[in-house]
């Protein structure tokens, strides 16, 4: 990846200046200034394509030429914004790419519903200003034909964001790898598990991304369990699968879509024990993308400027990373070096990626419902695609697939590998009101070693491909 070129002077009309929300159940909650009920509901019949979500956020930014630098987001919106240079350096990704270790020969897959019909174009607009390499990008939509996009549809506006953010961060991540967009033409979880288990049965990618789930909790009794073979498979054919751990800290919106669980909960198919958890930080970086300070677990709950961006008030407002027990699965093997945290049940998140709203990165992107230009944006939908990136790394480096790569992450957590970095401070409780009352979920702390707010922390990839590649 080349230098960031210089930036032009940006300008933002007030009306930019509002944080929309990716169209699925994310943003009914949200931009509806929703916030947890009682338990959600429980009678309620889960309607999956209010329940589903696409974790990530955006600015909107009127500027078609330029994104907006670190100085430029910090004078106009009180917080942070990041290149994916700056990326790059703060996870020590470039002494790799001078190595030739770039993803080249591997593929990830990007599950996306809708997906995007500016894509291509908006890709090829990223890597030019960026200085990227050309993209290698095919889409396929492997279980039935994706309706026409309508920009007056939000789920189809969101999801299009959700599409470019994936792709645009798991190529920067990995700028020699092939991206494959799989696009589902609904949000029928059993639509978007067919169409994983196409790229699984016919091999088509060495790591699968999800920037997406449901509520544990909402699914039908036994649906997680019946839906577990298709991570098998995965297993099976050595394919790794990496899930976002969700984006309203340790509370998930109910079967109404419009409430939240009261006590903590989880997401699946984070959860699922042969799925990588992919968790949320807050980078704090120089313009050149050295850390100024530590990695902090992504709760920008009590944060008022990214309340405003978000919510248009004061919050607080449920806008943190996701993690916790699971009430699906039971304490995999591999965590049982962790079963004082985790008890005996499975454990999210793994590993967590930059992913904080108040420390966003840009996106370029032109379809229709949005103005074409550069976007801030957050969420875990960032950290996953991210890490897919780096395990394309691995995998190229290994020069085989890594297959479900849990185990290796906490052998290596266990024997103080150095590509893993401990994220020590913040938690994911978040608060919030409603139907007159507030209402603060309890979540997790950090600490050093395994928590269940950052798993086991984030990574250093100058040692942390290598190891992986030794061991996954």
């Amino acid at each position: 990846m080349g230098a960031l070129r210089k930036h032009v002077t940006i300008t933002i009309s007030a009306a930019a200046c509002a944080l929309a929300i990716a169209g699925t159940a994310t943003a009914a909650v949200t931009a509806a200034g929703a916030a947890p009920g009682t338990a959600a509901g429980a009678a309620v019949k889960p309607d999956f394509a209010t329940v589903t979500h696409a974790g990530m956020y955006y600015i909107r930014h009127v500027s078609p030429d330029d994104p907006p630098t670190t100085m430029e987001c910090q004078a106009l919106f009180q917080i942070n914004c990041y290149d994916p240079a700056q990326v790059e350096q703060a996870y020590n990704l470039t002494s790799l790419y001078n190595r030739g270790v770039t993803g080249k020969g591997r593929t990830i897959a990007l599950i996306d519903v809708f997906g995007s019909p500016t894509i291509d174009a908006d890709l090829t607009e990223f890597d030019n200003f960026l200085g990227m390499p050309a993209p290698q990008l095919k889409v396929i939509a492997p279980v039935g034909g994706i309706p026409g996009y309508d920009d007056n549809n939000a789920d189809m506006v969101g999801w299009a964001g959700e599409t470019t953010l994936d792709v645009e961060y798991a190529h920067a991540a990995a700028p020699g790898a092939k991206i494959l967009l799989v696009e589902v033409p609904n949000e029928d979880p059993q639509k978007i598990l067919g169409a994983e288990q196409d790229v699984i049965n016919h091999h088509l990618a060495d790591v699968i991304s999800q920037s997406f789930g449901w509520t544990e909790q909402v699914l039908p009794p036994g649906f997680t369990s019946k839906l577990h073979n298709v991570y098998s498979n995965a297993a099976r054919h050595h394919i790794t699968v990496l899930a976002s751990a969700g984006d309203t800290g340790a509370a998930n919106t109910g079967p109404d879509g419009q409430t939240y669980y009261t006590h903590p909960t989880t997401t699946w198919p984070a959860t699922d024990p042969l799925v990588t958890a992919v968790g949320g930080t807050a980078l704090d970086l120089s313009a050149s993308g050295n850390r100024a300070g530590r990695d902090t677990v992504w709760n920008d709950t009590y944060d008022k400027a990214t309340n405003n961006l978000v919510f248009g008030d004061d919050g607080p407002n449920p806008l943190a990373t996701g993690g916790g027990k699971s009430v699906a699965f039971k304490r995999p093997s591999y965590q049982n070096s962790v079963k004082k945290i985790t008890g005996n049940a499975r454990g999210i998140p793994d590993i967590s990626m930059s992913g904080a709203c108040s420390a966003a990165v840009n996106v370029y992107q032109s379809f229709g419902g949005e103005q074409p230009g550069w976007y801030a944006v957050c969420g875990t939908s960032e950290s996953a695609p991210l890490f897919a990136g780096v395990v394309a790394l691995a995998a190229q480096q290994a020069g085989r697939d890594l297959g479900a790569i849990n185990p290796a992450l906490y052998k290596l957590a266990a024997t103080h590998a150095k590509g893993i970095i401990s994220v020590t401070k913040g938690n994911n409780t978040v608060s919030f009101s409603q139907n007159s009352k507030s209402y603060t979920v309890h979540g997790y702390y950090a600490r050093n070693g395994y928590s269940l707010t950052a798993g086991l922390g984030t990574i250093n990839a100058q040692y942390f491909v290598p190891e992986l590649a030794k061991l996954g």
